[in-house]
């Protein structure tokens, strides 16, 4: 079977083919820094370019060394367009090519922490509870501006080769995009200078930092170039804003109103977070936009195996669907079972593997406009639910356990994710998905103790298998569960600490269900409603 997009069946469409419709004379982006320079538009974006990194100090001509490599670079070019498709401008970026880097020579390290989706949604229904006002803020040539530690080296870029030092190269003091080391220098530069301003990096998440003196609190979140940054009164906002302001060259589009591709919508007082337009360009994607919907995402009792059915012939294409549906489990929740299933089979995807994931497509078309509703909650109270599918996998019999954490009254974490060993009972399956949970609610706690919100009451995990609460409390059975004797140490410790309380939960109430296995349109639906996924203001009334 052939999709559409196999066989050559598309629709034109995006920005470029409407840019094409309302400005027939724009020009087209070279294929080489020669064709761009002959053009006036990209000429001039070019040298806008190159003069911002020479005012910027990026480096210094010095003669070529002789027991040093030296890295290549280019010109990149795209369109940048407004949001009605037009033309905004020309962009013109000079890149190194990283790949002709040495490691131990002109780069160590290169890991550059991101702050974590659980941080996001719990600093946001933090700020949401307390009324605080919620800012982003986006940094200009955010790479530009870490300085480097390693000694690296240059070509001079094409087209803008010295005319009095021709055969000198770059020194670089400072990053360029496409450096292995640019995102960790960014973050460390951006680390440096905001805790010289009173700030704290979190110890859960070194993306989080916290300013707290006296009756004034405030949290910054950084994802590479985005910044979210909520403070408890509007006053110490703007003063936080004008000292980044003041060392970053940044853009303030305002209140918080879209970030990493997600959309904020104000909704009475709470917040709806949205990733529609990502939904629509997934769709979009697979040719899949006027697809007639489904009511869930996966079939009750449906269970994929590693052999079944001819190999899929577009990997590619499944490759990008199934992560672009990874990313979109940011906000929906709701099909974060059926995308860790069709994730399983990356390496070897086959036919009923894509029809699978088709069909969480088709569910995605009929609730295009959900998203997770954050709302002000008197509560700080951390409670959780785990369940677990005990050998729900045919191939290996390995359990999948999913777990989902509230703060208050909404939901800030969840997951689904395969078992790594084999249980031999239904209670030890249950029992490992609640160390997971458990595990989870201790860092939660630790990242509310770093936020300075008193966690004083012990987290209330709930379970279905009763044989797992009563081991969480009695140390018996040693020579049954000796096995996993790692997970019941470690959730009993937590329970002699008060820090944790697990319980039982009838079935019926059991919300975790829906990250472990395909369930009945009734019950799907019920338990979506419950675990605060809603449908924007206008179509829907209520809080969670």
């Amino acid at each position: 079977m052939k999709t559409r997009l196999q066989s050559g069946i598309s629709k034109p469409h995006g920005p470029l083919n409407l840019l094409h419709q309302t400005n027939p004379i724009v020009s087209p982006v070279p294929k080489s820094h020669l064709s761009a320079l002959n053009d006036p538009n990209w000429k001039r974006a070019m040298t806008n370019e190159y003069e911002a990194l020479l005012e910027n100090n990026t480096w210094e001509l010095v003669p070529r060394p002789t027991n040093a490599p030296v890295i290549r670079c280019m010109w990149l070019f795209k369109h940048k367009y407004r949001s009605d498709g037009s033309l905004e401008c020309y962009k013109a970026r000079l890149v190194v090519n990283g790949k002709s880097q040495t490691v131990g020579i002109d780069y160590d390290h290169t890991f550059s922490p991101v702050v974590k989706p659980t941080t996001i949604r719990t600093v946001l229904s933090l700020a949401v509870s307390r009324s605080w006002p919620i800012h982003q803020l986006d940094v200009k040539n955010v790479f530009l501006h870490g300085h480097l530690k390693e000694t690296a080296y240059m070509f001079q870029s094409p087209g803008f080769t010295s005319s009095s030092q021709p055969k000198h190269v770059c020194k670089l003091t400072k990053s360029l995009y496409g450096l292995k080391q640019a995102p960790r220098a960014w973050f460390h530069w951006f680390a440096r200078y905001i805790t010289k301003c009173g700030f704290k990096s979190s110890a859960s998440d070194s993306s989080l930092f916290v300013y707290h003196h006296g009756n004034e609190m405030a949290y910054v979140l950084l994802y590479v170039d985005d910044i979210i940054q909520t403070a408890s009164t509007t006053t110490l906002l703007e003063r936080i804003i004008k000292l980044l302001s003041s060392e970053f060259k940044m853009s303030d589009p305002g209140s918080l109103h879209h970030f990493l591709g997600i959309w904020v919508d104000d909704s009475n007082g709470g917040l709806i977070l949205s990733q529609s337009q990502y939904a629509l360009d997934i769709l979009s994607r697979a040719n899949m936009s006027n697809c007639k919907p489904s009511s869930t995402p996966v079939e009750t009792g449906s269970k994929l195996e590693a052999a079944s059915g001819p190999s899929f012939s577009d990997g590619p294409l499944y490759h990008s669907l199934a992560g672009a549906l990874q990313y979109l489990t940011i906000t929906r929740l709701d099909i974060t079972y059926a995308v860790q299933q069709v994730c399983l089979f990356m390496h070897d995807p086959r036919e009923p593997h894509f029809q699978f994931l088709k069909r969480i497509l088709r569910y995605i078309r009929g609730t295009i406009s959900f998203g997770l509703h954050l709302a002000p909650s008197r509560s700080t109270h951390l409670t959780a639910y785990s369940d677990s599918d005990w050998a729900g996998c045919p191939d290996s019999r390995r359990s999948t356990s999913g777990y989902c954490v509230y703060l208050g009254d909404n939901l800030i974490s969840w997951s689904s994710k395969r078992q790594p060993t084999i249980s031999r009972s239904s209670a030890e399956a249950e029992y490992r998905g609640v160390a997971n949970a458990v595990a989870k609610t201790s860092w939660i706690r630790n990242l509310l103790l770093e936020l300075h919100v008193r966690v004083r009451r012990a987290t209330l995990v709930y379970c279905d298998n009763v044989s797992a609460v009563y081991l969480s409390e009695n140390p018996v059975q040693h020579q049954r569960t000796k096995h996993v004797e790692l997970d019941i140490h470690f959730v009993r410790e937590k329970v002699r600490l008060g820090q944790v309380k697990v319980l039982h939960a009838p079935a019926e109430y059991q919300y975790a269900d829906i990250f472990t296995k395909g369930l009945p349109k009734h019950l799907f639906t019920r338990f979506r409603s419950s675990l605060c996924l809603r449908q924007p203001p206008a179509q829907t009334a209520g809080g969670c």
